[in-house]
């Protein structure tokens, strides 16, 4: 059995976030993670291959920096890693995102995709279920529990107030919440061994199923009219009443803004 875990390589934003001129996050300036969801879907594949013995192929589309977080899957338990990097595919959305990832996805040998839910620097929820359907495969979202029967997955589905249980027949791709499990830490020995794997890189070039109408910056159809880090809020109205006079004022406040 083969497993593809396609994982992002984030920016920690309790460091900050940076932007460029054109709007696009400034990544090479900014301290990086490994997305969470990811990181449970990884985890979630790692058990899959202790029990199985799968083989678990972790990918990524990013600079070259993300080797490190490749080799922290690696680490982790992976057996190998792929890092899809050039310049000519930087400023992607999640359309030409999705469009690269395919191409390269194609290139491997899978049963089953699984990619978090979303990424904490987009919150889309869009590159995963955009993947399935660049590869004509059905795919179960918010993934809470995954498990591997035969030739089949069954997947607890994260659902408002209820889940629902969904099986599917290999090959399909699924998105993890991280709420999914608890990731395993890697192991001194499992670091060495990393260090010790070559990660396949592969440029534009190598991908030779892939659109250059649906690549990078001038590919993506989603255009950002302006970004900024956070917001500071005023100091507000500020108010001088005794202890009646205040609850008068505050429930008049949320009257008027058809709170209660």
């Amino acid at each position: 059995m083969n497993i593809v875990v396609c994982i992002k390589q984030v920016p920690d934003t309790k460091g900050g976030v940076k932007f460029n001129p054109d709007g696009t996050l400034d990544r090479a300036a900014m301290l990086a993670i490994m997305n969470p969801d990811d990181k449970a879907g990884l985890e979630a594949a790692l058990r899959i291959k202790d029990e199985t013995g799968a083989k678990v192929t972790v990918l990524t589309m990013g600079l070259p920096k993300a080797d490190d977080m490749l080799r922290e899957a690696l680490a982790m338990g992976a057996d190998e890693a792929v890092l899809v990097t050039d310049r000519r595919l930087g400023g992607a959305d999640t359309w030409a995102t999705s469009s690269t990832v395919a191409a390269a996805v194609k290139k491997l040998d899978y049963d089953l995709i699984i990619t978090g839910r979303q990424a904490i620097d987009g919150d889309t929820a869009q590159v995963g279920p955009q993947i399935a359907e660049h590869l004509g495969l059905p795919v179960i979202s918010y993934a809470e529990d995954i498990k591997v029967e035969g030739n089949s997955v069954i997947v607890k589905r994260q659902y408002e107030d209820r889940y629902h249980e969904i099986k599917a027949q290999m090959p399909c791709l699924i998105t993890a919440l991280s709420e999914l499990n608890e990731p395993r830490y890697m192991t001194p020995g499992g670091i060495f061994d990393a260090y010790d794997k070559e990660v396949t890189v592969w440029g534009r070039d190598d991908l030779t199923d892939l659109d250059d109408a649906n690549i990078g910056l001038a590919g993506s159809p989603t255009k950002i009219a302006k970004a900024s880090d956070k917001v500071r809020k005023g100091a507000g109205e500020k108010v001088a009443l005794d202890p009646k006079e205040s609850v008068e004022y505050i429930v008049g406040k949320l009257k008027e803004k058809h709170v209660i």
